[in-house]
């Protein structure tokens, strides 16, 4: 442990990322900004020939900053071999859902299988992905203590854990987009899986990480994580479910919000929103709810926040319905322009867009729908959807053209003032044009 402690102190240390996406490529670039040689492991040969080559994949993070990374010695690779030669090894891989919303964890173990035959005595390996509590002591440890000498380059000894070989659990925190909060100033939660664990995972993340928040077990790091998009998961849930009944009174919602948050204690606002988006909230939930039935509970209040959240898309695909109904239009054959296909605003990441699904339910309507995104000039490719689309330009005739605008996504690029000049009906499910009389008043 001394000898992998001292490394890491002095920034000798050689670290692996394993996950070159929106929590691992971020995470290279604030290691290498702190002089730590970094090889990141990805095996997507697509991406690791664009970073090798010095650009930058992801619309939000500078080519400028991958390139400063690459002529710091940041290498992408897709040969796991090279963890031989690691010290610390972070694990960045997507955590799924299966088809009936319990946990897929094949990308752990992928990352388990394809790293196994290069493990060696005094590395230390800190999941980040997020998961139910009690996977890093579940998977991770009895994953470990089960390889055989013949499967690691130890000679005549095994891996013992805390002694010649390290485990700690640190769950990601990245806001894709926001620029209040970088990796480096969000404070991070670190754990280990025994006090030694702990110590090196803590130095290590000291280095980069403005604050490190300690807690007594990876177990309850792992709940943290979960906690923090429940807690967004079940009020976004609330609001939305608020804005329908509110919707019914002809109340306007956002009015409410923005008042209630003048109260300067006890109330944080949220708002509607067409659906959950990335991939966090719509599914990190689940995780927690399938974890309480395997302990004989049900966590209802989570569940039925996921519903309300779920539905939404079609919630809004109604309110298209209704908007074009009172024009004496009917949905089928109608031409929509979906403003927006990434899940937040001012990003390029599409990952459970509600934007998607919508797209998706009003074309089995029979519409004829299109979209523009600035961050997204094709549609892409998702294990979900796959629409062959091109981004429409935001010109007066394109806009003419489409019997209704839905905005789902409101990026800053856009220029409201025009397309609410411009378009013939729109449906605003972001609140940005609720003072413009030619809004459909049922905001969604």
């Amino acid at each position: 442990m001394n000898n992998l402690k001292s490394r890491i102190q002095n920034q000798e240390s050689k670290i692996g990322i394993i996950g070159l996406g929106y929590v691992g490529l971020p995470l290279s670039i604030r290691f290498s900004q702190e002089n730590f040689k970094v090889v990141g492991f990805d095996v997507d040969k697509e991406k690791v020939e664009i970073l090798n080559s010095g650009n930058s994949y992801i619309k939000h993070i500078k080519e400028d900053d991958i390139s400063a990374m690459s002529n710091n010695g940041f290498t992408a690779s897709t040969d796991f071999s090279q963890i031989s030669n690691i010290d610390v090894i972070i694990i960045c891989v997507p955590t799924t859902l299966g088809v009936h919303n319990e946990p897929d964890l094949s990308y752990i173990y992928g990352t388990l299988e394809n790293i196994k035959p290069y493990l060696k005595e005094n590395q230390l390996i800190i999941l980040e992905s997020t998961t139910y509590p009690g996977t890093t002591e579940e998977i991770l440890v009895p994953y470990i203590n089960s390889i055989e000498n013949s499967q690691s380059l130890i000679v005549n000894k095994k891996f013992s854990i805390g002694e010649n070989f390290f485990i700690g659990y640190s769950p990601e925190r990245e806001d894709p987009g926001n620029k209040n909060y970088t990796t480096q100033t969000i404070p991070k939660v670190v754990s280990g899986v025994t006090q030694n664990c702990l110590e090196l995972t803590k130095e290590l993340y000291d280095h980069i990480i403005d604050q490190t928040v300690l807690v007594s077990s990876p177990k309850v790091a792992e709940m943290t994580k979960i906690m923090e998009n429940i807690y967004r998961a079940v009020n976004i849930g609330l609001v939305n479910e608020l804005k329908m009944v509110a919707d019914k009174m002809d109340i306007d919602i956002y009015e409410v919000i923005n008042a209630a948050a003048t109260k300067p204690f006890g109330f944080t606002p949220y708002y509607p929103g067409p659906g959950l988006g990335g991939h966090c909230i719509p599914i990190d939930p689940y995780y927690l709810t399938w974890k309480a039935r395997e302990i004989g509970m049900n966590t209802r209040f989570i569940e039925l926040a996921g519903e309300i959240n779920t539905l939404m898309p079609n919630y809004v695909v109604e309110k298209v319905g209704e908007a074009l109904n009172s024009a004496s239009k009917a949905l089928k054959g109608s031409k929509i322009l979906v403003l927006g296909l990434a899940y937040k605003k001012n990003v390029d990441d599409t990952r459970e867009s509600p934007s998607l699904r919508i797209m998706e339910l009003l074309l089995k309507k029979g519409a004829d729908v299109q979209y523009s995104d600035p961050y997204l000039p094709l549609a892409p490719k998702t294990r979900k959807f796959n629409f062959d689309l091109k981004s429409v330009e935001l010109t007066k005739k394109n806009i003419e053209a489409f019997d209704l605008v839905l905005l789902s996504t409101d990026h800053d690029a856009f220029n409201y003032d025009f397309i609410n000049k411009e378009a013939r009906i729109i449906v605003d499910t972001r609140g940005v044009f609720k003072k413009q009389d030619k809004v459909f008043r049922a905001w969604v």
